[in-house]
């Protein structure tokens, strides 16, 4: 791997303070061969391709994560014996998914394959982008993964939380080229709801791929620079094969929000209020973060942080300069009541109702320092994710019994989301000009809600990809030199592979059907007692019942079951008596049987025989 430091004047982030008095160099961007477009595609011209390689040679995408769900993240793309990925993060369980912490990518296509890969690129420090790395970097040959330095120091965090094997990340900067095997990878400096957050730009021997990440456009950013359009648009210029576009807001009409209208109405609820500030949001979304402490340190009060993943990002952001305030306005959370409330903010995660969150527990009395009183102000200041609107609505009406003002972003502007909306994507589109459009990053129904965006550009059916996870997308050049893509019907293995406790992938889908049944219907244990020689009953069939029905109120119900397995066992020949699996599997079957036909309720069956 070569690493070449660029000039920041060739389209890095726009620097401020003393970095802004710095002198640039002159604009030594290498020369590429621009060709004129021999035919139009829809209203856009032709890719031109970096680098050159025997015609028929093809370039496989694949995404093993992110094309039928939200997170999970992750990009694959290989040409002959090179290999990089781009992200790697997490999925939160669904609710059927009892006792999974999270999903992370199944990376069976790269078995054998290890010795192959180049690197993983890093787009931002989001879980859903970076959370599956302490898992599968180990299984995977431990590859070099490359990150901005936000996204650098949260997974170097992550890794001494998880004190796991080691993991080689190379913090680089917007400006960074990285040659990776035959690929070369640049960056281009976006906006989304935490710091450092980037576009990937792969050239390969087919034509030039662009991964967005998670983005929108910010024209008032905070602690940032706005998305380096011209960098953008010279991408666009030089020619791009194929764009993965994010699609998490393609369906929402027109123009993502400016974090500025954020903090200007956050500012004044600040200052209006009579008392304590309680504001709950994702420890992730820095730039929310940013603007409540500093806007708090403005305002006179103090701000005391809770939750912790909220105080290790906050630390690495103050690291890092993102974050400027006075150790004196930070206070630990068990000295709030040193102060008059009016002067005190306390910022928490917990806005998504997690029970044991920090805003949970100071809403149900559980918090150890804080107590919801008369003339607090809570503020959700984050989106509801698809999952949580009812432990999010609980967690409201906790607040309101208790007296306090709730704020969130359906009363007032308090959130703005990190994606862009559709009229941001129609501006992205036109910047680059791809010549293929693959929506990432979202449901099926939202890639096709973007795909839709695409079409309405002008772009043809076949030049936008609605793909599924695993689905394998080849590009190659043709012999007139022009650069193809084609969706094809291979699939690689992308099943889920969940995290439970300390155990990565031994939790199958069997398991989680046996999970869910227990969660439904309960579970009835059958403890039998038979003689080791002949296979008979020598005591009444012991049962428990957990979930299923209360035994004490069911006493006719547990006298006929416990007669059915006697039945079952005493008239059955000795000879299959002996078969202890053949007693289980008797008493598992006519047992359900006759529960579902009394109650019509299918508990789990479990059959313990005990041979005396």
């Amino acid at each position: 791997m070569v690493e070449k430091k660029t000039d920041p004047a060739r389209g890095g982030r726009r620097r401020s303070g003393s970095d802004a008095k710095q002198q640039t160099k002159p604009d030594r961007r290498r020369k590429t061969n621009n060709r004129a477009p021999k035919k139009m595609r829809g209203p856009f011209t032709k890719s031109v391709q970096t680098f050159t390689g025997p015609t028929g040679d093809k370039v496989r995408v694949i995404v093993l994560g992110g094309l039928e769900e939200v997170g999970r993240n992750c990009t694959l793309i290989e040409y002959k014996n090179d290999i990089i990925l781009i992200d790697m993060g997490l999925q939160f369980p669904e609710e059927d998914m009892h006792g999974v912490d999270y999903i992370i990518p199944n990376m069976s296509y790269l078995k054998g394959k290890e010795k192959n890969i180049r690197g993983v690129v890093i787009t931002h420090g989001h879980y859903d982008h970076i959370g599956a790395i302490p898992h599968v970097i180990p299984k995977i040959g431990g590859p070099t993964v490359y990150a901005l330095p936000m996204a650098a120091g949260i997974i170097n965090k992550r890794q001494t939380d998880f004190q796991s094997s080691k993991v080689n990340v190379k913090t680089i900067n917007v400006d960074t080229e990285l040659q990776l095997g035959v690929f070369k990878v640049s960056f281009i400096h976006i906006n989304h709801n935490i710091p450092d957050s980037a576009a990937v730009v792969v050239e390969t021997p087919a034509g030039v791929i662009v991964h967005s990440g998670d983005w929108k456009f910010d024209f008032h950013p905070v602690g940032t620079g706005q998305a380096d359009f011209h960098k953008i648009a010279r991408t666009g210029e030089k020619g791009v094969l194929l764009l993965m576009g994010d699609s998490t807001n393609a369906g929402v009409p027109g123009h993502q929000l400016s974090e500025k209208v954020i903090g200007e109405e956050l500012r004044s609820i600040l200052e209006d209020a009579k008392g304590r500030v309680i504001v709950g949001t994702f420890a992730s979304l820095l730039s929310r973060v940013k603007q409540i402490i500093e806007i708090s340190e403005i305002l006179g009060r103090k701000v005391a942080l809770d939750g912790y993943s909220m105080k290790t990002n906050v630390e690495i952001a103050r690291g890092l300069g993102y974050i400027h305030v006075s150790s004196k306005t930070l206070i630990p959370i068990d000295q709030v009541s040193k102060y008059r409330d009016e002067k005190i903010t306390i910022l928490c995660t917990g806005a998504q109702g997690e029970k044991n969150a920090a805003l949970s527990r100071i809403a149900h009395d559980e918090h150890r320092s804080v107590r919801i009183e008369k003339g607090d102000t809570v503020i959700f200041s984050s989106s509801i994710v698809p999952g949580n609107e009812m432990s999010v609505q609980r967690l409201k009406d906790t607040l309101y019994r208790k007296g306090a003002k709730v704020i969130n972003k359906e009363i007032m502007d308090v959130h703005a989301g990190g994606h862009g909306k559709t009229e941001d994507i129609k501006l992205m589109l036109t910047l680059l000009k791809p010549k293929y459009y693959m929506p990432i990053e979202g449901n099926h129904f939202l890639l096709c809600d973007n795909a839709k965006v695409a079409h309405s550009l002008g772009w043809q059916e076949d030049h936008v990809f609605v793909a599924d996870n695993g689905q394998i997308l080849e590009l190659s050049k043709e012999r007139n030199g022009e650069g193809k893509a084609e969706l094809t019907k291979q699939k690689v293995p992308t099943e889920y592979v969940f995290v439970d406790g300390l155990g990565v992938g031994d939790v199958s889908q069997v398991v989680l059907r046996d999970r869910q049944a227990l969660a439904e219907d309960g579970i009835v244990v059958v403890i039998l007692q038979v003689e080791k020689r002949t296979g008979k009953v020598i005591a009444d069939p012991d049962l428990v019942s957990r979930g299923f029905v209360h035994m004490k109120e069911n006493k006719e119900l547990i006298r006929d079951t416990r007669k059915l397995i006697r039945t079952l066992v005493d008239s059955k020949d000795p000879k299959s008596l002996a078969d202890l699996d053949y007693i289980k599997t008797t008493v598992r079957d006519e047992v359900g049987k006759f529960l579902f036909k009394k109650t019509e309720r299918r508990p789990m069956i479990l059959p313990v025989v005990l041979e005396v």
